[in-house]
C-alpha cells in the first residue's frame, strides 16, 4: 500500500507492520505505513468515529481514574514540568490544547497564569475549559503561549491542526508540543506491543525527527526537543514490555481508567513487574541522555 505522502515531511509512505489494536477486548490489528525519508509512521484505513475514540473506554467520563487521590503530588510534579519547558516565557495568556480533565490548566493558573484549555470530549466540567473542538475555536485575542500534549498524534492532519494554532498566537509566541517517538528505544524494543501506538486511536506516530520537521514546515523554529520526561516515558516502557506477556494490552493503565477487569492472567504479572519499575527510569534516563526518549516534547517559536 503506497501512494500517500508522510503528514509529517511529506516524504513517501510504504506498508511497514501490523499492529494490535489497543482496546481491551478488540481483536483488530491495523497496518502502520512508514515514511521512508523522517521515519514516521501513520495508521492505514479510516479512523473511528470521534466518539468512539475519545468518549468510550479509557477516555471515557467515568469520574477520576483509581488512585487518583495518591497521585496528585506526581501529577503536580509533572505539571511543573511541563510548565517549565516555557522557560523565561509568561506568566501570561496560555492555551492548552486538548486539555482532558483541566488538570494542567488549573495548575498554570495556580502559577500566574492566564490560562484556558479547549477540549471536544466531555471529560471535563472545569469552566476553564471550553468544550469546543479545534476547529470551532475563535479565541478573542493572541496567546503568549500554546501547548499542544500529546495532541497531534490523534489527527489526520496535523499540519492543519498546526496552522490553526500558529494563527492564534501573538508574534514571536512560544509553542510546546508532546509526541510519542518512533524512534525511541523503548518503540524499537516494544515492536508492535508499544504502549504509545494506542491504535487505531493514534492516527500519526511521529519520530522526533519528524515532529520538528512538521513544525518547521507550518512557520515554526524548533528551540529544543526534550528527551527526559518523567511524565510518560518511564511508565511507557514499563508498559510496553508488559505488554508481551498480558492479554489484555496496557491492563493497568485500563485497570485505572476503569476500562479492564480485573483478571488474575493480567494482575498476577503486572504485579510481579512492579519491582521492575525503579529498572525503567534508569533505562529511559539513559535513552533520554541518548536522546532516545519515548515520548518528546519540542519547544518551538512562531517565524514572522
Amino acid at each position: 500500500m503506497t501512494g500517500r505522502a508522510c503528514p509529517a515531511c511529506g516524504g513517501p509512505l510504504a506498508a511497514w507492520r501490523r499492529a494490535p489494536a489497543h482496546e481491551p477486548g478488540a481483536a483488530a490489528t491495523h497496518l502502520l505505513l512508514r515514511c521512508s525519508a523522517c521515519g514516521t509512521a501513520v495508521t492505514a484505513g479510516e479512523p473511528p468515529t470521534f466518539s468512539a475514540a475519545h468518549e468510550a473506554g479509557a477516555y471515557a467520563a467515568t469520574g477520576a481514574p483509581r488512585l487518583a487521590g495518591a497521585a496528585a503530588p506526581v501529577l503536580r510534579a509533572f505539571d511543573h514540568r511541563r510548565l517549565g519547558l516555557l522557560g523565561d516565557v509568561g506568566p501570561g495568556r496560555l492555551l492548552d490544547v486538548g486539555a482532558g480533565r483541566g488538570r494542567f490548566v488549573a495548575y498554570a493558573r495556580s502559577r500566574g497564569w492566564d490560562a484556558t484549555g479547549i477540549e471536544p470530549s466531555r471529560r471535563s466540567s472545569a469552566p476553564f475549559v471550553e468544550p469546543v473542538a479545534l476547529e470551532a475555536f475563535a479565541p478573542a485575542a493572541p496567546y503568549d503561549a500554546i501547548t499542544v500534549w500529546h495532541v497531534l498524534e490523534h489527527v489526520t492532519d496535523p499540519a492543519s491542526a498546526l496552522a490553526r494554532v500558529r494563527a492564534w498566537l501573538a508574534p514571536g509566541a512560544t509553542l510546546v508540543a508532546g509526541v510519542p517517538n518512533l524512534d525511541s528505544w523503548q518503540a524499537r524494543v516494544a515492536g508492535p506491543h508499544w504502549y504509545h501506538l494506542d491504535l487505531p486511536r493514534h492516527r500519526v506516530h511521529f519520530t522526533a525527527r519528524g515532529a520538528a520537521t512538521l513544525l518547521e514546515r507550518c512557520g515554526f523554529e524548533v528551540v529544543r526537543v526534550e528527551h527526559l520526561l518523567l511524565e510518560h516515558n518511564p511508565f511507557g516502557l514499563w508498559q510496553s514490555l508488559l505488554n508481551r506477556v498480558t492479554p489484555t494490552p496496557s491492563w493497568l493503565f485500563h485497570a485505572l481508567k476503569r476500562n479492564a477487569r480485573l483478571r488474575p492472567a493480567d494482575a498476577v504479572p503486572t504485579a510481579l513487574a512492579l519491582p521492575l519499575v525503579p529498572l525503567a527510569l534508569a533505562a529511559e534516563a539513559a535513552a533520554g541522555l541518548a536522546r532516545r526518549g519515548g515520548t518528546v516534547a519540542l519547544v518551538a517559536r512562531q517565524v514572522q
